[in-house]
This record gives structure tokens, sequence and C-alpha cells, in this order.
């Protein structure tokens, strides 16, 4: 069994959620065996790699992604487009907000269109999508 993250981050990603979730009109999860996975997920790297990068992603070199950024929770989808991989980050029914992902993107192709219950809220990066979609292209992950 792998080695779980200390109490120290766990507590820290759960503040981290918390308040991420105030700014940006989202709810965790209804399902919280999906919420406490990723909580632990991001506890755990916070503990190995000394940031909290996405787990619901599989990386070649951990350390060379946190050099890009692009997956440290809040990671870059969810700040442009509020569109969060792992479902951590959702509206009431557990669906990802979709409303702004480009129509070629994975989340659209698999959820269709869900419109952003908050739309005042949250995408603090909404100005950087067009390098977002340069770097997808470039540098899939």
């Amino acid at each position: 069994m792998p080695e779980q993250p200390s109490e120290k981050s766990i507590a820290r990603m759960r503040r981290f959620v918390e308040k991420y979730c105030e700014k940006s009109g989202t709810t965790t999860h209804p399902d919280k065996e999906i919420t406490e996975a990723v909580v632990l997920g991001l506890a755990k790297h916070q503990d190995d790699l000394g940031r909290p990068l996405c787990p619901c992603r599989f990386y070649p070199d951990k350390q060379e992604e946190i050099k890009h950024r692009t997956w440290i929770c809040a990671c870059d989808d969810m700040q442009i487009y509020k569109y969060c991989h792992c479902l951590l980050f959702t509206n009431k029914e557990g669906m990802p907000i979709t409303e702004y992902l480009p129509d070629d993107h994975e989340g659209r192709q698999l959820y269709g269109v869900v419109a952003d219950p908050t739309p005042n809220k949250g995408r603090p990066r909404r100005d950087k999508a067009a390098e977002r979609e340069q770097e997808r292209i470039e540098r899939p992950s």
C-alpha cells in the first residue's frame, strides 16, 4: 500500500479546496469518495513534490511537469475555462463546467456543454485561453 500523505498536507488541501470553491463558484463532487481521492492525491504530491500537481494525469517526469505549471492545482484549465478534469470542482450535480472550453476539447466531447452556474466567479486567467490552446497543440498532456 502506498504511503499516505501527511495530515498537514491533507488539511492544507482541504482548506485550499474549500476556499477555491468559494472563489470559483463551484462545489466539490457530490460523491465524497471522488473528492477525498483527489484531495489525498493532491496532498501526496504536495508532500512528495512540494506542489499540488493534479493527481488525475500521468506524467513521464513530474519534476519537469512542475516547471510548466500547467497541472498544478488549480490547473490552467480550471483557471482559464473553469473546467476540472478531476471532477473536484464541479456544479451541484457533479458535472464539470464545459461552457468555456473550445469545441474540440475532450471535456466538451465527453460531457457536452455544461453551463456555468456562477459566471461572475472564477476564471482569473481567462485572457490566457489562446496561449493554453497553443500549449495543448504543442505539448499535449
